[in-house]
């Protein structure tokens, strides 16, 4: 078989990126979807009249991975950024606060601020601000995020502040999610500065002026439509439906961009709300709410008011409003526990929605692949990164072979 042809197997964002960059090169490439259509969780939905992601609706801008990608599809002068309202926490108990300014993932970098206070209380607060004289004794490569945490700014930081906002962002509890795939560069500023809180800092100082995360004007799906043109001008053999169930007979070195037989997943149950309701427009939440866990009265784990976070897409909107809801576990009446949930986070009592989606998505599969969520974590900035690190060592080995 020759070196120069290629399978990738699996149509998401991994897959894609892989395809392209190999294809660019040169090389003879096939690409081969089960479903029947490409991108994965990255899709879109019509809700309402306005074509809205599906998925993932913004990406982190750390390393610039994802803008680099999208200027190279042509898409870079449609990156945009979000509202600089932020996002608010919704407690177990009480209501709804501003989420901390300056914090990583929810941990402060300031544990006596104001705004941290008034989340965890002064007791909390104190507790973690002993993470300044706690000796900086080092851990294992496998630590968790919620150790670290637990070690350093006690449990109440952890389940009250860091907990919610890594369960709305990865859909896992800090107790299960290694600290370099939660947040690179965390350890190594924390063994820099010896102090949770004075690494947590200075890598908000070294982060480029705005926000850490992005979207694209029409929404993230767009990358999926360039990318699947550029393969056909690359011309690679796409083919959707085709199931793989083993890598024999495949032609060429192949790509697993998806477990051949992924183990059950965590599934998140997204609902889609437009909603006409003027009290919205001073977005009382900001751009959405993050839920801790056992919050009273809300089945929902996080809310994103996206025609607060999104100018182009309150544009488009035309008055009305576009709420997203996530779900760990699916109530039975959906859209009605959707809307009381988004009507109690937000303050407002919501009339009936315009029009409401529901989408189903399993995240982070474990089983073996090459490339994608499972083995880069979830994320497009490092589910892009790791598919061109990837596709990078396949063309330098191809060289030295």
């Amino acid at each position: 078989m020759p070196a120069s042809e290629f399978t990738v197997v699996g149509g998401g964002i991994a897959g894609l990126v892989v395809a392209r960059r190999l294809a660019a090169a040169g090389r003879t490439v096939s690409l081969l979807e089960a479903s029947d259509h490409l991108g994965g969780t990255v899709a879109r939905h019509l809700v309402g009249g306005i074509d809205l992601d599906a998925g993932a609706e913004s990406f982190a801008v750390r390393g610039g991975t994802v803008a680099a990608l999208a200027k190279e599809v042509g898409l870079g002068d449609e990156i945009v950024a979000p509202s600089a309202a932020g996002a608010w926490l919704q407690p177990v108990t009480g209501p709804a606060v501003p989420l901390p300014a300056t914090s990583i993932l929810g941990i402060p970098g300031t544990p006596l601020a104001k705004d941290v206070i008034a989340v965890i209380g002064t007791g909390g607060a104190l507790r973690a601000q002993l993470d300044a004289v706690i000796p900086s004794l080092w851990a294992r490569q496998s630590l968790t995020l919620g150790r670290l945490v637990r070690r350093r700014m006690g449990n109440v930081v952890l389940e009250k502040l860091v907990a919610p906002v890594v369960h709305g962002v990865h859909s896992v509890h800090p107790d299960d999610l290694l600290l370099d795939r939660a947040s690179p560069g965390l350890r190594a500023a924390f063994a820099r500065e010896g102090s949770l809180a004075a690494a947590v800092r200075v890598l908000r100082d070294a982060a480029p002026a705005g926000s850490a995360v992005a979207g694209i004007r029409g929404g993230v799906h767009r990358l999926v439509t360039e990318l699947a043109a550029d393969l056909a001008v690359y011309g690679v053999d796409v083919q959707l439906g085709r199931r793989v169930r083993s890598v024999d007979g495949l032609n060429g070195v192949v790509i697993l961009a998806t477990p051949l037989a992924p183990s059950a997943g965590r599934t998140v149950v997204l609902v889609t709300l437009v909603v006409e309701a003027p009290e919205l427009d001073t977005a009382p939440r900001g751009t959405g709410v993050l839920v801790a866990q056992g919050a009273v009265g809300i089945r929902a784990r996080a809310l994103t008011h996206s025609t607060a976070k999104w100018d182009w897409l309150r544009e488009r909107a035309d008055g009305r409003h576009v709420l997203r809801l996530s779900y760990d576990a699916e109530p039975a009446d959906l859209a009605a526990v959707a809307l009381q949930d988004a009507s109690a986070l937000l303050g407002v009592r919501l009339p009936s929605p315009v029009d409401i989606a529901r989408v189903e998505w399993s995240r982070s599969l474990e089983g073996a692949a090459d490339v994608g969520e499972s083995v880069a974590g979830s994320g497009l900035a490092g589910i892009i990164a790791q598919a061109n690190a990837t596709a990078d060592e396949l063309l330098d080995d191809e060289k030295s072979g």
